[in-house]
């Protein structure tokens, strides 16, 4: 695999210049041939269709998500994904990253996260388990008879959407509309995203804002068991979130953490199907089923890129010199599959001794989260297997063209 280029790809040995269209096929379908033949060539590259560095060494993409000199928050100020040029039609999705933790660094990301985490983990995230297993319950009871199932509508995104609704006091059927909302305004870190995209996204930016400070003014005169309530009154030192800070953290809270687990759902239940077999062994002990999960997490991610910005003149890797302001991405899908850091990178080892993924990110960006996430992996994958172990393909399943984003189009399943 490593020693054969793929046709798609164009590479400059000298230069370690790359030209790979994210939205080839071949590409998307199986990035992980792309990524072998690279990581056999040191696995730093300049993505000349990105137009900068990257990296995807597991210990160089571990290290530099840990690396305080480098950050989310572009030096000199808020300027979003798309840097500079006319932002005007943007000022509504603008407005609510630049109130993101993911977009901020120290002090004011500290504050935030302190402020988030404190009410997220007030929550107990582990008291939620008989919820989520209920839930997944109630959806395959709801699957047709005899007939295939698209696994992705009917399963995986119902039951994170269903779990964040309720968690945040919101009206469950409101479900599709937040959904719609977070694939709009997620389709701004898309490769080549046009203006009728920006202009969605902004319209989807307003209206959610809008949707939840009706819900955030009903919360601050009656307060309850939820999470609008627990982020409106978490404190640190006398001091709160503003309210453009709720209502950015809590569109974060959705967007990030719904998009990815059900991607992940997705790939998961795809890696263990194409092991053949009772699946069910995979899922024999809860120990088990969390090391299945960070197995599934690994081999398959659902986000395969973050970037970063340089704060001084830095030399990150040998031979790559990046000047302040300038972007580096960190391919977490390739670094998870890297044979330097991991024994047989393209098998399927829920039993590996050497399982450290970065598919939630490393330092102080590291998904907030990640607890329900995995929390929702594991019951949501060990109820499926167990209600349906002779569950099989219905028809080839393809990945949908979503580079960084990676997930399926669809999922046929059937019993």
């Amino acid at each position: 695999m490593t020693d054969t280029k793929p046709a798609y790809l164009d590479y400059d040995p000298a230069s370690r210049r790359l030209r790979l269209d994210p939205h080839a096929h071949d590409f998307v379908q199986n990035p992980y041939e792309a990524y072998a033949w690279l990581h056999a060539r040191g696995g730093t590259f300049f993505w000349e269709d990105f137009g900068f560095w990257c990296l995807g060494r597991y210990q160089d993409v571990n290290g530099l998500l840990r690396d305080r000199r480098f950050g989310r928050e572009r030096p000199g100020g808020y300027l979003s994904i798309a840097g500079d040029g006319n932002r005007s039609h943007l000022t509504h999705f603008d407005g609510i990253e630049a109130n993101s933790m993911l977009e901020l660094e120290p002090p004011v990301h500290t504050r935030l996260r302190t402020l988030v985490n404190r009410a997220f983990v007030s929550r107990q995230v582990e008291r939620l388990r008989p919820r989520v297993e209920a839930l997944a319950h109630e959806l395959i009871d709801r699957f047709p008879d005899r007939e295939p199932v698209d696994l992705l509508p009917a399963y995986a995104a119902p039951l994170p959407i269903t779990i964040i609704a309720e968690m945040l006091g919101v009206p469950v059927e409101m479900g599709p509309q937040l959904l719609d909302w977070s694939h709009q305004m997620v389709a701004m870190y898309m490769h080549g995203r046009t203006r009728e995209t920006e202009e969605r996204a902004d319209q989807a930016a307003r209206d959610f804002a809008d949707f939840l400070r009706g819900y955030v003014d009903e919360r601050r005169k009656e307060p309850g068991d939820d999470l609008l309530s627990l982020l409106i009154s978490a404190q640190e030192d006398g001091q709160k979130l503003s309210e453009d800070e709720l209502i950015s953290s809590t569109i974060l809270l959705l967007n990030a953490g719904h998009e990815a687990t059900v991607h992940q759902t997705g790939n998961a239940v795809r890696t263990v199907l194409a092991q053949g077999g009772d699946p069910r062994r995979f899922f024999t002990s809860p120990e088990a089923t969390a090391a299945t999960v960070e197995e599934c997490l690994r081999i398959d991610a659902p986000l395969h890129m973050f970037t970063r910005y340089a704060y001084d003149e830095l030399e990150p890797v040998p031979g790559v010199l990046l000047k302040p302001g300038e972007q580096v991405g960190l391919l977490l899908g390739m670094a998870n599959n890297d044979p330097s850091a991991f024994e047989a990178p393209d098998a399927f080892r829920p039993d590996r001794t050497d399982q450290k993924n970065v598919s939630f990110g490393a330092g102080i960006h590291f998904c907030i989260g990640a607890p329900l996430a995995r929390l929702e992996l594991q019951v949501s994958l060990k109820v499926l297997f167990d209600r349906l172990p002779e569950l099989r393909f219905a028809e080839e399943s393809h990945f949908r063209d979503t580079y960084h984003f990676h997930g399926l189009e669809r999922l046929l399943a059937r019993s």
